[in-house]
């Protein structure tokens, strides 16, 4: 099968071919988008995932609610444990956050819903960040954990701008959890069902200041990605 451009500045960006609607013939997708600062620009807006039927050669086109950005990839594999891909579209913003959109679409029966936002994620659990005495940081889910980071693995320049000698905050301090920076597919179980393994940036008291990163498991409960297991961690 060949996916044939009208558009001059339009790419082919990635090809997969697998059965995405359970039909047992497999399916072509080509996901496409325009380069509008030329093919040697790495910017691209437009984006729309293409599928062809490989039993019927009908077309569905899927188009991202965040449809700008850089790397757009798919990857496929099955999530939900029926024995059919999914579709997992992968853009990254490029802003200084590090936020990337992600997406996980079911194809199931030509029929295609999303199943995974990045917007509703990031939206599910908010987090307080507070600077506390004594060189820690306090992470708070609103329906998670509650986590706190010595902060001594930061040395003692970084603690001498924020503390008295005494371990006392010098004024009252609060960061923030960033959104989704990192999605990965992870075979859990090892039974060839893909869970997710989420990760958002900790900064403190700007972006550019990472103290850490919340690490979330997900694995579908058969309606959503619900949480298997989080961790937070420190760089280093």
């Amino acid at each position: 099968m060949t996916y044939y451009s009208a558009y001059p500045r339009q790419a082919l960006i990635d090809y997969k071919q697998s059965d995405v609607t359970g039909d047992g013939v497999p399916d072509n997708l080509y996901l496409v988008g325009e380069r509008p600062y030329g093919m040697e620009s790495a910017y691209t807006v437009n984006i729309s995932l293409y599928i062809q039927n490989g039993r019927t050669g009908g077309w569905h086109q899927i188009i991202p609610k965040e449809n700008a950005g850089y790397q757009p990839t798919i990857f496929l594999g099955d999530f939900t444990g029926n024995g059919v891909n999914e579709i997992m579209l992968s853009i990254f913003s490029g802003g200084s956050g590090g936020y990337t959109f992600y997406y996980i679409y079911s194809f199931l029966n030509n029929t295609s819903t999303v199943i995974f936002d990045h917007e509703v994620f990031n939206q599910e659990v908010t987090y307080t960040v507070t600077y506390k005495d004594n060189y820690q940081v306090e992470v708070a889910g609103s329906n998670t954990n509650t986590y706190t980071i010595d902060l001594k693995y930061k040395g003692e320049e970084y603690l001498s701008e924020i503390y008295n000698p005494d371990g006392t905050l010098k004024e009252p301090i609060q960061g923030w959890v960033n959104p989704l920076g990192g999605l990965y597919p992870v075979d859990f179980q090892r039974n060839g069902v893909y869970g997710l393994y989420a990760t958002q940036r900790i900064a403190g008291r700007y972006n550019a200041d990472t103290i850490g990163e919340v690490q979330t498991a997900l694995d579908w409960n058969g309606e959503r990605f619900a949480p298997l297991f989080q961790t937070v961690g420190i760089f280093g």
